[in-house]
């Protein structure tokens, strides 16, 4: 397995994709509310995005024509913006990437429609976060997905294990694949300058999934509620740098 590590002017340039997938971020949450429509959070979004100068990241994926992946509660992951219209209550996941001067980044996030963080959300959250801390030099990658097991399954929820965070950089998926399931100590050592796409997948119930007609929406088999939070990362000397935080652009 071959991860790249990259160079001061390659890091520059995500950190600025980073930066647009933020805010693209930040406008769609932002918009979201009962009423609105799947096809018109991805308009903002795409719109949003060409604003900053950069390019759909989701669109250079064969065959796949929109911007955002939008999932609405049994939904897990890669769910195509529909004419669905939003109801209160709702759970939905906002997944997005910007493409920037060849450089990819991906981030997403899960809201309750018209309401406040749950239980069930909030441990996807923290462990995003906990995941994310973890990506120092001298780390393993084992120790990502662990922290992603532990964070879930003690509150518990399910880990979906079908799908994977991911590199990310010339291409939205690149090596290694992160699972959100794993054994601490264990796989490859990080070094600074790598770059991750360190997702949570995760169910409120079983982790059964399937595919549903359309050829790409994902959800689960026993109807639980889906759960997905994702930040794009680089691996630092001494603590990690979160290019896609939203929250703070």
């Amino acid at each position: 397995m071959s991860v790249p590590i990259r160079n001061k002017q390659e890091l520059e340039l995500m950190r600025k994709s980073g930066r647009i997938t933020a805010q693209a971020l930040k406008k769609t949450l932002a918009s979201v509310r009962a009423g609105i429509s799947l096809k018109e959070l991805d308009k903002i979004a795409e719109e949003e995005i060409k604003r900053l100068d950069g390019k759909s990241s989701f669109k250079t994926v064969p065959g796949y024509f929109w911007t955002t992946c939008l999932t609405v509660n049994d939904e897990v992951v890669h769910g195509i913006p529909r004419e669905i219209r939003l109801k209160e209550g709702d759970v939905l996941g906002v997944d997005l990437g910007a493409l920037y001067h060849g450089w990819h980044t991906d981030t997403a996030w899960s809201v309750v429609v018209g309401g406040k963080q749950t239980p069930f959300l909030a441990v996807g959250e923290e462990a995003l976060w906990v995941a994310t801390s973890q990506a120092v030099e001298g780390n393993r990658l084992g120790d990502i997905s662990a922290a992603i097991q532990k964070k879930v399954e003690e509150a518990g929820f399910a880990v979906v294990k079908n799908y994977t965070g991911h590199g990310v950089g010339r291409s939205p998926h690149e090596e290694p694949t992160i699972s959100g399931v794993g054994k601490a100590g264990t796989g490859l050592i990080l070094k600074e300058g790598m770059i991750f796409a360190i997702e949570v997948i995760y169910t409120s119930g079983q982790d059964d999934v399937y595919e549903k007609e359309d050829g790409w929406t994902v959800a689960t088999v026993d109807g639980s509620l889906g759960g997905l939070f994702e930040m794009t990362v680089i691996v630092g000397k001494e603590k990690p740098e979160v290019i896609t935080d939203f929250r703070k652009v």
